[in-house]
């Protein structure tokens, strides 16, 4: 079932949550024990309201958040994603995460609903820098702006680009993967049913369920994700 869907598809999309993050070693945000939320509150150091009032603690969040990125690395199923786009079996790459591990792994046709944690810019005049900048504690543009990373904060209004190129490859996709994502939060969890009303197939790979498991055709779950794909990898190689 699973082979034929992969070696049929005409326009496979995958959409990606903090479950595959999470197989790299990062910690997520919502996890009842450690999740980040748990140890702090998002409206006081991941907020527009502390972006303007609680500098300090914003900045040692966020450098935090960007010093743990760089400890971490993409896995084998990153990889793997990487190389089917290559092959031009896979066409584009939805995801919540802002880790940027999909680019590092190789993939060029990503839609990051929420930002990245790889650049920061200036509040002030938008310039974009590597977020390297933090690390090195340089945290204000050569206009004397502050630096801020370029994610979507609490408060904030989600971008219009990659939410637009994720709803026109949604509805494109005749497969649509989803891959690590409890599809809780709106609207992100609205494009595998768009995919899915538009006749695309539905596969959900996730440790646990999730509230849209009905709709989909394949549900997969208490499997890690780099073992799924190498094992589904295998159909082309073997």
């Amino acid at each position: 079932m699973i082979k034929d869907w992969l070696t049929n598809a005409k326009y496979m999309v995958v959409f990606t949550g903090a479950g595959m993050s999470t197989e790299s070693g990062l910690p997520d945000f919502r996890s009842a024990n450690t999740g980040l939320w748990q140890q702090k509150d998002p409206s006081q150091v991941a907020s527009v309201k502390a972006l303007n009032t609680n500098v300090e603690e914003f900045i040692e969040f966020y450098r935090k958040r960007v010093l743990g990125v760089k400890e971490f690395e993409p896995h084998n199923g990153h990889r793997i994603l990487a190389e089917w786009e290559n092959d031009g079996r896979l066409q584009s790459i939805i995801t919540q995460n802002v880790d940027g591990f999909h680019q590092l792994a190789g993939n060029r046709n990503v839609a990051e609903l929420h930002g990245t944690l790889q650049k920061v810019h200036c509040q002030s005049c938008g310039t974009s820098y590597s977020s390297e900048e933090f690390l090195g504690e340089s945290y204000h543009c050569e206009c004397s702006g502050l630096l801020r990373p370029s994610v979507v904060l609490f408060g904030e209004m989600l971008p219009e680009e990659p939410f637009e190129i994720a709803f026109n490859e949604a509805i494109r996709a005749d497969l649509f993967i989803v891959l690590g994502s409890s599809l809780s939060v709106t609207p992100a969890n609205q494009f595998p049913l768009i995919a899915k009303e538009n006749g695309s197939k539905l596969v959900i790979v996730n440790q646990e369920a999730t509230p849209f498991d009905s709709y989909a055709d394949l549900v997969i779950n208490n499997r890690q994700i780099g073992d799924v794909l190498s094992e589904w990898h295998r159909f082309w190689t073997d």
